[in-house]
């Protein structure tokens, strides 16, 4: 297979329109079009569903770009890598972060890269960590911040320390007149969490299995703003770490207070085992190291070093 057809297949694949993909690798349209035909005909079966909003793989199409897509990002970084070692770092280098890491880490991250490496392209995915680890490991993905025990995650890993979880509340529920919450009260509440398949979720599940209590779960979100939106609208009590909602604290919006018994959950700095790190990736994670320690100074971070 021809190395310029998968970059354009990867590239439509992930962009799900032709004119995108012209615009992003530019190439004009029939081209590009002419590429997928090729690589169609070559592999003997249709990659895309062509319909008047744009390309859907099909079945065929959804295995060619788990098989092939770390293989494209590879190669571009060695073109990337050559450019760098002439040069300051360039390149694309995509950064997964968990939603409640990237509402403190995100912006102000992204302002620094711009300003100290202008050739990088920095791509934030922000997901929960089950999705990061997967496209970690099909090579989608250059590094990540995320919660998991680093021993069973087969990655290069390096612990950042241990965010606390707080209960969080409305405005007016009180929990800010209180030093501390009983754990035992908070789970007999009415709760707002993610649902089963994200690792909060086990955590709290798990501190009520030992206490023999049963979870009031009436409303699940999976969206991290979505779920202190519900929390902020007076439907239930949620458990964060304090620095996901130091913004609405402090305007007043939401409260929080620790629990009586502390629950934590380990923070880990991921990337692939099997891959060398592309000299754009090597900046940014330096650069991303830097700035959670930042965080940790400015107050805006309590995350606990390991």
């Amino acid at each position: 297979m021809d190395f310029r057809q998968l970059r354009t297949f990867s590239c439509v694949a992930e962009l799900g329109s032709l004119s995108k993909a012209s615009d992003t690798l530019r190439v004009a349209q029939p081209a590009l079009s002419r590429q997928i035909k090729l690589l169609e005909h070559e592999l003997r079966t249709e990659l895309f569903t062509r319909n008047g909003r744009g390309m859907v793989l099909t079945e065929a199409g959804r295995l060619l770009l788990a098989r092939t897509s770390g293989i494209v990002r590879q190669i571009d970084q060695i073109r990337d890598d050559i450019q760098s070692s002439q040069g300051p770092p360039s390149g694309q280098v995509v950064l997964g972060l968990v939603p409640t890491v990237s509402c403190v880490l995100s912006a102000r991250f992204a302002r620094r890269c711009v300003e100290k490496f202008p050739g990088i392209s920095l791509r934030i995915v922000e997901s929960y960590s089950g999705h990061l680890v997967e496209w970690l490991h099909r090579g989608e993905m250059d590094l990540a911040i995320l919660y998991g025990r680093s021993a069973d995650l087969h990655l290069n890993v390096q612990s950042l320390g241990r965010d606390n979880i707080v209960a969080v509340g409305p405005r007016g529920c009180g929990l800010a007149r209180k030093k501390s919450i009983d754990v035992g009260w908070l789970l007999r509440q009415r709760l707002v969490l993610p649902s089963h398949s994200h690792g909060l979720r086990a955590l709290i599940e798990h501190a009520a299995a030992q206490r023999k209590i049963k979870l009031n779960v009436q409303l699940e979100a999976d969206s991290f703003r979505v779920l202190t939106s519900l929390v902020e609208e007076g439907l239930g009590f949620a458990l964060l770490p304090p620095s996901s909602v130091h913004g609405e604290v402090a305007e007043g919006r939401l409260e929080t207070s620790v629990v009586s018994k502390p629950m934590t959950r380990e923070l880990i700095f991921a990337s692939p085992i099997d891959r060398p790190v592309s000299t754009a990736s090597l900046a940014v994670t330096a650069l991303l190291r830097e700035e959670v320690a930042a965080c940790r100074k400015d107050g805006v971070w309590d995350i606990k070093l390991s």
